[in-house]
């Protein structure tokens, strides 16, 4: 066991782990935040996304030790009133059926339209490749991820 800091949605989190434990369940069995989801523990559904330094990545493959220095943001941390334009998009068009996968599914298409602000239904499905809904959601996913684009712009020319 190692002890080491990891700073989770802003906030600082001492912990005692072992270095190579996946950084999933040091954020739901350890720091207790539980809207990133286990799915298939090998990085191929994307119900565990969360951003590391600002990059979509897998943390059901990814080590504790590896987050370690560097800014972790869950679903939780996304927004401070779930009010992410993904968030927003994902209510409003009510996208989930059974919902397990969608922290994840939001996860990556808030890095996608961080990226890029009107993603091209290309853009889209390269982003999402990876993530899988088994309610087979995919056509509100992506109306939800345009409508999504949508909210960002009028935020920012708001803002």
């Amino acid at each position: 066991m190692t002890k080491m800091t990891l700073k989770i949605n802003g906030s600082d989190h001492t912990l005692e782990a072992d270095p190579n434990m996946p950084l999933l369940w040091a954020i739901r069995d350890l720091v207790g935040l539980k809207g990133t989801k286990y799915g298939c523990g090998v990085a191929q559904c994307g119900a565990c996304v969360v951003h590391l330094d600002g990059d979509a990545i897998r943390s059901c493959v990814t080590k504790v030790s590896r987050a370690e220095g560097k800014q972790v943001v869950t679903i939780e941390g996304l927004s401070k009133n779930n009010d992410h334009p993904a968030q927003l998009a994902w209510q409003q068009l009510d996208v989930p059926q059974y919902g397990y996968c969608h922290s994840g599914q939001i996860m990556s298409a808030a890095v996608l339209l961080r990226e890029k602000a009107d993603p091209t239904n290309q853009d889209i499905d390269d982003a999402m490749a990876g993530n899988i809904c088994r309610c087979g959601t995919y056509l509100r996913i992506r109306k939800a991820i345009v409508l999504a684009a949508e909210l960002q712009k009028k935020t920012v020319k708001q803002g």
